[in-house]
């Protein structure tokens, strides 16, 4: 054991013991020429098994940067002994708060299961993906400005594809998902879903998570709607759980539309449109038509619907007539497709309202209890088609700018999904990537060195523009492409050069722009080329902007 009052390194002057574990003791010390604190664990080495799953703990939070992780500052590698030295946290583990204070407020809970939804989230995106498998109170520690920290990575480990199984089975008993004890089951995201699932379960209700049950039955004031996400986090089969953090991340702002107040609501909605709208042809199907005759009318009252969307002369109007569409069949993708491009995108901005109002269509309820969204999932291709194009809106064209989470969840559904071209999979990979680096440019390690490598970078932004994208995807689909090519070029041009990004290089992806410009966009039809000629104005002058930049940054050594 380290002294308290030695220094170690010359710089970290041990104050006292802070924590222990299995093989390891953490330490609180002072860095008194940086008056800062840290903390140190010492891993003692006697214990191979141990000390080779600290060393992976190592090496997987030096990679990483989130402000819900703390990062290590510096190693120290002695005979007995490593030393790591982190950011100290300050503040109280959640298994004491919950000593101290029992069950605690929904309010609370959900915003702390928030942020850990985030921490999660970055984890899950790495590559590969880094899954934490020991999510509980004790591992998690409220700061005294109420933001919460994620410690203790012993159990994490990332996910391999080609893996049938979990090299080691870790995490706490109660609070391990099922699979973490199954030899042929392999720990992934979901497995971290279903700790959360029961941290919050446990931190509600204040009962072991040994009882496990709906947290309604212990304090029936909670909300039916956060029971019902808990349920779904804590489901025995990964298939049946939330599939992403995103996806739980959603369900937690919107719990209370998941009440069963708001289903008997939506669905009485669904009634009252029916009789409206409908009335006089479903009267007719059930004085005797057949199930045939009423598909028939359904197929009719949709394609009339989406005609009278495409006609509509006010937003409104256009909008209601789009969501009676997907409303009739919410398989569909037509009227899904012609809200999200005719309806929200047609000004080529998405807003936070529009986005609100998308997610509220797409998570109505039909009359068996399933979501919209739900059903329209079942057609894989039409939701495929679909997430790209979401994820391209939200990625290019949301209003808040720094909030990607809803892009990353599209673009992971695109690239995974077989019923899209390799092009559009390879760009929503690629996509998915660009996100990673837009949170790590501008972050250093300790050593000041950039998380970000610009050549890589680069070589990322440059595989989103091989091929034809007008004729792979769309015209405004290659549009937000080429404007990303040019604007970064722009904002980040001597970063690529310092990267070793040569000038030709950069002059070649601008003219490959500029000859698609004028090759590319002249076979649409007239409505759409109104659409599109003042975003291609738009990128056209991007394009001149970039070409003028590479020249000023390679300016210096043509000298």
């Amino acid at each position: 054991m380290l002294k308290v009052g030695s220094v170690i390194d010359g710089k970290y002057k041990i104050l006292n013991v802070i924590g222990r574990g299995g093989m390891s003791v953490v330490y609180l010390a002072m860095n008194e020429r940086a008056n800062k604190f840290w903390a140190v664990k010492e891993i003692v080495k006697s214990d191979s098994l141990r000390f080779s799953l600290d060393r992976k703990e190592l090496e997987l939070m030096k990679r990483l940067r989130h402000p819900c992780i703390p990062a290590i500052a510096d190693v120290i590698d002695r005979r007995e002994a490593v030393l790591i030295v982190m950011d100290y946290v300050e503040g109280l583990p959640l298994d004491s708060l919950l000593a101290r204070q029992g069950a605690q407020s929904q309010e609370k809970v959900l915003e702390w299961a928030k942020q850990l939804c985030g921490a999660l989230s970055y984890l899950h995106s790495r590559r590969p993906p880094v899954i934490y498998r020991d999510l509980k109170p004790a591992n998690v520690i409220e700061r005294p400005d109420g933001t919460v920290a994620l410690i203790d990575f012993g159990a994490a480990r990332e996910y391999k594809p080609e893996s049938l199984g979990d090299t080691v089975s870790l995490g706490t008993f109660g609070y391990a998902a099922p699979e973490q004890y199954e030899r042929t089951g392999q720990s992934d995201a979901r497995t971290d879903i279903y700790c959360l699932g029961v941290m919050m379960f446990q931190l509600l209700t204040g009962e072991s998570p040994h009882r496990l049950r709906p947290i309604r039955e212990y304090r029936s004031s909670l909300s039916a709607g956060l029971e019902a996400v808990l349920v779904k986090c804590t489901q025995l089969r990964k298939e049946e759980r939330y599939q992403s953090c995103a996806e739980l991340l959603y369900a937690l702002e919107h719990y209370q539309e998941q009440d069963r107040t708001y289903r008997e609501k939506q669905k009485r909605k669904v009634g009252i449109f029916a009789a409206c709208f409908l009335g006089s042809a479903l009267l007719g199907a059930a004085a005797g038509l057949f199930l045939g005759k009423e598909t028939q009318i359904r197929k009719t009252n949709y394609e009339a619907y989406m005609l009278a969307a495409r006609n509509s002369v006010d937003k409104n109007e256009e909008i209601e007539n789009y969501g009676r569409a997907a409303s009739l069949d919410p398989a569909r993708e037509e009227a899904w497709l012609g809200l999200l491009r005719e309806g929200f995108l047609d000004d080529s901005f998405l807003t936070a309202k529009e986005s609100r109002e998308l997610r509220a269509a797409l998570i109505r309820y039909t009359d068996e209890g399933k979501t919209y969204e739900a059903v329209f999932q079942e057609n894989e291709k039409g939701y495929a088609r679909f997430a790209y194009e979401a994820g391209i809106a939200y990625f290019y064209k949301f209003e808040e700018k720094e909030n990607k989470k809803n892009a990353a969840g599209y673009f992971r559904i695109a690239a995974e999904s077989e019923a899209l071209e390799e092009g559009q999979r390879k760009r929503a990979r690629c996509l998915g990537l660009i996100s990673d680096y837009y949170s790590r440019i501008g972050m250093v390690d300790e050593a000041g060195d950039a998380f970000v490598s610009y050549r890589d970078y680069w070589d990322d932004l440059t595989e989103l523009l091989e091929g034809n994208l007008v004729e792979e995807d769309n015209e405004r689909t290659a549009l937000v492409m080429y404007r990303e090519m040019a604007g970064q070029i722009v904002s980040r041009g001597a970063r690529f050069r310092d990267a070793g990004v040569e000038k030709e290089e950069m002059l070649a992806q601008l003219v490959r722009i500029e000859e698609s410009l004028d090759k590319d966009f002249t076979r649409m039809d007239e409505g759409m080329q109104e659409l599109v000629r003042r975003e291609t104005e738009e990128v056209r002058q991007a394009a001149a902007q970039a070409k003028r930049i590479v020249q000023s940054v390679f300016a210096g050594e043509e000298n």
